[in-house]
């Protein structure tokens, strides 16, 4: 069974945690996720939480950017190791993904664990560097679970992608004017982006589920979505 292509956006008025549960209730499968308290009490209820490595090593990195750590330069290289891996591994399917990860990546991770652990007990506690060897190391299993999946990601770079554009902006959308819009405006968007992920125009998809919405059956809406879509006629493309 293929499973649908679709980015799907939710607007909230605040960062609560209730609202991640909220939208998260009920779904069952893989999270790639930051470390955001939200998700936490959906992991273990059918959701397994998958680590993201672009946020551990973003720790790293802004260690070398504040105090020019030849540690934190030393735990770029090697994760730089995971990622040169991970290219190679864009062409291959998620069992070929499996055997190169299991054969090349996990000697990696397993000798990056064993130095992150020997490092750390030479930090005092509270120290920057302590606390970017901790974020590591307590989401270690989320962090390499990738490496037992073919069909997951070292990260979640793409979906952090499809966020970019309207975090760019937000000082300019600070108010939506109200929470009713701000849905809206969620909904819009992860159609537009959907269309996008689906190989569509995004203004030909939308110009033509427009011109037909008012005709078109209720129950047969599902055909409109940007992952069933066809346009009506060759002309409307």
């Amino acid at each position: 069974m293929l499973i649908p292509k679709r980015f799907v956006y939710d607007f909230a008025a605040t960062r609560a945690d209730e609202h991640a549960r909220r939208v998260l209730e009920g779904w069952q499968g893989k999270l790639i996720c930051d470390y955001y308290s939200g998700y936490k009490a959906s992991f273990g209820q059918g959701i397994t939480e998958i680590g993201c490595m672009t946020h551990a090593r973003r720790k790293f990195f802004e260690l070398h950017e504040t105090n020019k750590s030849t540690l934190a330069a030393a735990a770029l290289e090697k994760i730089v190791r995971l990622y040169e891996i991970e290219r190679q591994a864009k062409t291959l399917d998620a069992d070929q993904r499996y055997t190169l990860w299991q054969q090349n990546s996990k000697p990696i991770a397993d000798a990056l664990h064993t130095w992150l652990i020997a490092n750390r007990q030479k930090k005092p506690e509270g120290t920057a560097t302590a606390k970017a060897i901790d974020y590591s190391l307590k989401r270690w299993s989320a962090l390499t679970r990738y490496l037992d999946d073919g069909a997951v990601p070292i990260d979640n770079n793409q979906v952090e992608n499809q966020i970019r554009p309207w975090a760019l902006g937000r000082s300019n959308w600070l108010f939506a004017g109200s929470l009713r819009s701000g849905q809206r405006a969620a909904a819009v968007i992860s159609l537009i982006q959907s269309a996008k992920l689906n190989g569509h125009d995004p203004y030909a998809y939308l110009r033509d589920v427009l011109a037909r919405l008012p005709t078109h059956r209720v129950r047969a809406i599902n055909k409109l979505l940007p992952h069933n879509w066809q346009p009506e006629t060759a002309d409307k493309v």
